[in-house]
């Protein structure tokens, strides 16, 4: 199961639990600068073992780990995605997410504005209407883009790529910030399938404009911060005409992908 692999190959069983109402109260974080680190499992329990002093891991039901689905809307050229590549200072991600241990499910827009930090607005979904965009999800994205990005046509996105994993978080309540670890990443889209080797963690600190505790713990055992996105970097290694050059020193050990067989009619 993830909840024990995730748990025992970072060493979270050791750490006091957090409740989810505590971090919510505490370090929500829905304005912030997201920080993000591929990194070995070695690398991930040492900067799991250096936060323990001061940050709790989130226990929910039990549990210190949870799987998350995640379906990505985009338009028919994935603009969202192109607009990470090109590093425009604000852009946009359109996506519905479900907690599958809890059945939980939410429609979520975030956007990054020009000085580098994520806003991201959610709103409550079911899990039956998990992947959809119409109804009440459609009104909310298309109010939240209307606002942030009127530009993006709401009528014009469409799902363009489901990306799961399991996340274990840690947050330190007193200084308000928090660690993800997400583990186990697979993307699918309509032309192929991409992943992060399981020997490799995604880690992503959440914080202030200032870098955080777990930011300098992660400089001093030298991992260095990354411009990624899962869903940007699975586009971005099975569509040919998405840039890659990010992903070029890892593609191949950190992450691979793999493309699905053409159908007779030339799609995927």
């Amino acid at each position: 199961m993830f909840e024990e692999s995730l748990g025992e190959r970072l060493g979270l069983f050791g750490l006091e639990p957090v409740s989810l109402d505590d971090v919510v109260e505490n370090a929500a974080l829905l304005h912030r600068v997201d920080r993000k680190y591929l990194v070995t499992l070695d690398t991930a329990r040492n900067l799991a073992d250096a936060l323990a002093a001061s940050h709790g891991v989130l226990q929910i039901d039990g549990r210190r780990s949870t799987t998350y689905r995640s379906t990505y809307f985009d338009t028919a050229t994935y603009s969202s995605s192109r607009s990470h590549v090109q590093r425009r200072r604000r852009r946009w991600k359109v996506r519905s997410r479900l907690y599958v241990e809890d059945q939980l499910c939410r429609i979520e827009v975030k956007t990054k504005n020009g000085r580098g930090g994520t806003i991201k607005t959610v709103a409550p979904s079911g899990p039956s209407r998990y992947a959809r965009l119409d109804g009440a999800e459609r009104g909310f994205v298309a109010k939240v883009l209307a606002d942030a990005h009127p530009e993006v046509e709401i009528d014009a996105l469409i799902p363009t790529a489901e990306v799961t994993y399991a996340r274990a978080s840690l947050a330190d309540l007193k200084a308000g910030a928090r660690v993800t670890f997400d583990w186990n990443l697979l993307a699918t889209l309509r032309g192929g399938d991409a992943w992060v080797d399981e020997n490799y963690v995604l880690v992503e600190t959440k914080g202030g404009q200032v870098p955080a505790q777990a930011d300098r713990v992660l400089t001093a055992l030298g991992a260095r911060p990354l411009s990624f996105s899962k869903y940007v970097a699975a586009t971005a290694l099975i569509r040919p005409d998405i840039a890659d050059n990010d992903l070029r020193r890892i593609r191949g050990t950190s992450l691979h992908y793999r493309l699905h067989p053409q159908t007779p009619n030339g799609h995927a």
